[in-house]
C-alpha cells in the first residue's frame, strides 16, 4: 500500500533543520504485514530525543530511515500467528520489542532485550523482516515502529492494547516518556512515602518521571531545570520546591531518589551530587556516546550512596503500559500536560529544532 512518511536523508545536517531539512515527507511502499507482524493506522506520534539524536547524528542509523517511534492508532490487519490483539484494537507501539527467550527478557525489564536490541540496530523489525521501499529501493525501520508515517508494519511484540477511552495522543506518549520517566521511579528509584524524589532535567522523560512520582505520593518532590517555564510547568503538577541546577549547588539541596532525565553529562554531575546520605541516583538520560562527566567516588562509599542505569525506564511494556493507562484514566497521572503543541507531519524538521532547543517537552504529530 502506499503511505507517506518522514524519511531522514542524511544524518548530522547543519541547524536549523528546517532550513536544512534533513527530513523530507515522502511517499512510500509498504508490504503486507508478516505472520507474527500486524498493520497499524498511525493517529499519533510524539517527537522525542531519541529520534533528534539520530537526526543530529548522535545515534548513527542506517539510511535513509523512517522515523519514529513513540506512536499510536488503531489495528487494521493481523497476521495468523498474532494472538491478544484484534482488529479495531488501539495500540501503543513500545520502541524496543522483547523476543521472550533471551536471557535479558528474563531479567523483569532491568536489562534490554538482546534480539530487539540487534534488530533496532539493523533497522529491521523483530523477525527481521522490512517493509518499506521508495522508487523501488529500500527503506530502514526506526527502532521497530516508524511511526512518523500514515500507517506502519511492527512486530505485535511491539505493540500494546489500551482502553479506546484513552486518546490518541496521550496513548503515544506512554509508549517512551511515560514509560522510560514513570520506569525510572517506579520500576528503578523505588521510592517509599517517606522518601524525598528529585528530577533533574525536565523534557518529556523528566516531566513523566515527575508526575509519576507525584502519583506515588511520596512525601517530596523537587524539580529541577534552567528553564523558569518548565520549572513553573512542574509546580502546577505538583512539585513541592523547584531549583535551577546553579540553585541545587550553591544550595546543597538533596534527596532520597534522584532521576537525571537529561541525558547531558553536567546534569548528571548534578544529580549525582544532589545523592542524599544512603540514597539512589538512576541515570535515564541518553548522552552522545562520547560524553564524560567527573564525579567525586569517596562519598559513594562514606554515605552508602547508589548510581542506577535504567534503560526504557526498566520496563515490561505489556505489564507497564496498561498500568500507566489505567492511571491516567482515573485522574491520577495528568499525562495531557507533558503535551507543548501538536503538529502536522510536515512540520517535523521545525519541530525538531525547538526539542534541540529545550523549548517544548513534548510535541505529537496528529494524523487525520
Amino acid at each position: 500500500m502506499k503511505i507517506t512518511g518522514a524519511v531522514l536523508e542524511e544524518m548530522g545536517r547543519e541547524r536549523p533543520f528546517a532550513s536544512s531539512t534533513p527530513i523530507s515527507i515522502s511517499e512510500l511502499d509498504l508490504s503486507e504485514p508478516g505472520p507474527t507482524e500486524i498493520l497499524v493506522r498511525m493517529e499519533a506520534a510524539g517527537v522525542c530525543h531519541s529520534d533528534l539524536s539520530v537526526v543530529d547524528g548522535n545515534r548513527p542509523r542506517p539510511l535513509p530511515m523512517l522515523l519514529g517511534h513513540e506512536a499510536a492508532g488503531t489495528v487494521e490487519q493481523v497476521g495468523d500467528q498474532v494472538d491478544g490483539i484484534r482488529l479495531g484494537d488501539r495500540v501503543v507501539m513500545s520502541f524496543l520489542p522483547r523476543c521472550g527467550q533471551c536471557k535479558e527478557c528474563a531479567t523483569d525489564g532491568r536489562l534490554p532485550c538482546s534480539v530487539g536490541s540487534r534488530t533496532n540496530n539493523e533497522g529491521v523489525l523483530l523477525s527481521g523482516s522490512t517493509h518499506l521501499t521508495r522508487d523501488g529501493e529500500h527503506v530502514n525501520h526506526h527502532l521497530g515502529v516508524s511511526g512518523f508515517a500514515t500507517h506502519a508494519v511492527v512486530d505485535a511484540a511491539s505493540a500494546i492494547v489500551v482502553p479506546k477511552e484513552v486518546p490518541p495522543q496521550i496513548a503515544a506518549v506512554l509508549g517512551c516518556a511515560v514509560l522510560t520517566g514513570g520506569g525510572a521511579v517506579l520500576n528503578a528509584a523505588k521510592p517509599g512515602p517517606d522518601d524525598s524524589v528529585m528530577i533533574v532535567g525536565l523534557g518529556g522523560v523528566g516531566m513523566a518521571a515527575l508526575i509519576a512520582a507525584v502519583s506515588q505520593e511520596v512525601k517530596e518532590v523537587i524539580a529541577v531545570d534552567m528553564l523558569p517555564a518548565k520549572l513553573e510547568l512542574a509546580t502546577r503538577l505538583g512539585a513541592h520546591r523547584t531549583f535551577t541546577p546553579v540553585e541545587v549547588a550553591e544550595q546543597g539541596i538533596t534527596a532520597d531518589r534522584v532521576i537525571e532525565a537529561a541525558g547531558h553529562p553536567k546534569a548528571f554531575e548534578t544529580a549525582v551530587e544532589a545523592i542524599g546520605f544512603g540514597g539512589t541516583m538512576v541515570t535515564v538520560g541518553l548522552p552522545a556516546p562520547t560524553a564524560t562527566a567527573t564525579i567525586a567516588p569517596l562519598p559513594l562509599t562514606a554515605k552508602a550512596q547508589s548510581i542506577v542505569g535504567c534503560y526504557l525506564g526498566s520496563a515490561v511494556p505489556r505489564r507497564d503500559v496498561p498500568e500507566y493507562a489505567r492511571l491516567y484514566l482515573e485522574g491520577k497521572l495528568p499525562v495531557e500536560a507533558l503535551i507543548s503543541r501538536t503538529i502536522r507531519l510536515e512540520e517535523l524538521n521545525e519541530a525538531m529544532d525547538q526539542l534541540a532547543d529545550g523549548e517544548a517537552v513534548r510535541q505529537v504529530i496528529l494524523f487525520d
